[in-house]
């Protein structure tokens, strides 16, 4: 990623170590997955045995957390290609 002189602390620390597009993107769609997975499921389909045994997750605390830090990679990323871009072509 290209360097500007001032770029956002949140910038900054989402991708503090990733340099590249690809690597920013993988990172957004796994964040994205983990969201889905953490989705309280077993709320809703209680009564399915594969969900109780795939789905661990019951309460919302860690779909909000998820959630929230796919949505600041996400803004991180929109931030970094309107401003300064990525150094190499992905």
């Amino acid at each position: 990623m290209n360097k500007p002189e001032k770029k956002p602390i949140w910038v900054a620390l989402a991708f503090s170590s990733i340099e590249s597009l690809t690597t920013a993107l993988y990172l957004i769609y796994g964040c994205a997955i983990f969201t889905l997975y953490c989705f309280p499921w077993l709320r809703y389909f209680s009564e399915t045995t594969w969900v109780i045994k795939v789905f661990l997750v019951n309460d919302w605390s860690w779909f909000v957390v998820s959630l929230a830090c796919t949505i600041w990679y996400w803004l991180s990323l929109k931030w970094i290609d309107s401003n300064c871009g990525w150094a190499t072509a992905d």
